[in-house]
């Protein structure tokens, strides 16, 4: 006889994530399984800060929308058979006509109209990907996949993908008008 597989809610994601064995851990709920997440390098680390940086700074003095980074948590899906999506993103960009107010001290319940993705050595191609496509089905309009190791970004929209090496530029697009930096300068030397 199988045994039938049983789903968590993001409701009650979020209670277990005050039990102890949670307390060290970063995880991720995928359609109702409760995912590891590997902790970010580095080099990660440098691309969040400096990429998170310079997107506050335009943001805030365009008065558009809030930025956050940090594994900022978006519910994606509710889902009836308690199979819902509840994903970390490492950065997020919500412009200020969208942003609840106040600002939620729980996981947003709307996708971010920018989501940025750092990929770590250990991301499995298909587990990217995943996690696009469930953005992109919840409305992000942007994104952005940032891949260190080959110095390059994957800009994905509705519409299509586009591929910017280190002497491109990436822009903001109808998300962040006017902002623009060259690639080279999103990663560490």
């Amino acid at each position: 006889m199988a045994v039938e597989q049983q789903y968590i809610t993001a409701d009650k994601f979020l209670d277990l994530m005050h039990l102890p064995e949670y307390a060290d851990r970063v995880v991720e709920l995928v359609e109702g399984v409760i995912v590891d997440m590997p902790l970010p390098n580095p080099v990660h680390a440098a691309i969040l800060a400096k990429l998170s940086s310079r997107i506050t700074v335009f943001a805030d003095e365009s008065n558009i929308g809030e930025t956050l980074a940090g594994d900022v948590p978006f519910v994606l899906k509710r889902s009836p058979q308690g199979r819902d999506t509840l994903r970390g993103v490492d950065i997020a960009f919500i412009t200020r006509e969208r942003m609840p107010k106040p600002m939620p001290n729980r996981p947003f319940e709307i996708a971010p109209d920018l989501a940025i993705e750092i990929v770590s050595p250990s991301n499995k191609a298909i587990d990217i990907e995943n996690k696009i496509q469930q953005l992109l089905e919840a409305g992000t309009k942007l994104i952005w996949i940032v891949y260190p190791d080959l110095r390059s970004i994957s800009v994905r929209t509705q519409d299509g993908a586009t591929s910017l090496k280190e002497d491109d530029n990436l822009t903001g697009g109808e998300i962040l008008p006017g902002f623009e930096i060259p690639v080279a300068d999103i990663f560490p030397d």
